[in-house]
């Protein structure tokens, strides 16, 4: 049975920002963009890099290791590595992965994710 949990108090993160959350053995990248907020897996499934060290743009979510974007709005792959012999390299032992993307509401000023 899922149920929301509360992950962070909405003044928390300004909007085109992110941040790893650990709660209910999760460990989740939950960013805003506007006054939405989003919350997926926080690790890279390529190389376990932490996105909420990476770059957002918009709702695009990009590892700081090897440059996979991911969508946080849906968790899916945008871009799997950003190219060049690294690319060729890892693309040979990990294929691609979608993130777990979660559903977010926000009650009361807090930001709660589904599990």
């Amino acid at each position: 049975m899922s149920k929301f949990t509360e992950v962070a108090k909405i003044e928390e993160l300004k909007s085109g920002t992110m941040k790893t959350v650990i709660t209910e053995g999760h460990e989740i990248l939950l960013a805003r963009v506007g006054d939405k907020y989003y919350a997926t897996d926080d690790r890279c499934p390529h190389m376990k890099g932490d996105l909420s060290q990476g770059k957002l743009e918009g709702t695009v979510a990009t590892c700081p290791v090897h440059g996979s974007q991911f969508d946080i709005s849906n968790g899916q792959v945008v871009r799997w590595l950003k190219g060049g012999l690294m690319s060729k390299l890892g693309g040979a032992f990990k294929s691609s992965r979608a993130l777990t993307a979660y559903n977010v509401k926000v009650e009361d000023g807090k930001v709660l994710v589904e599990f």
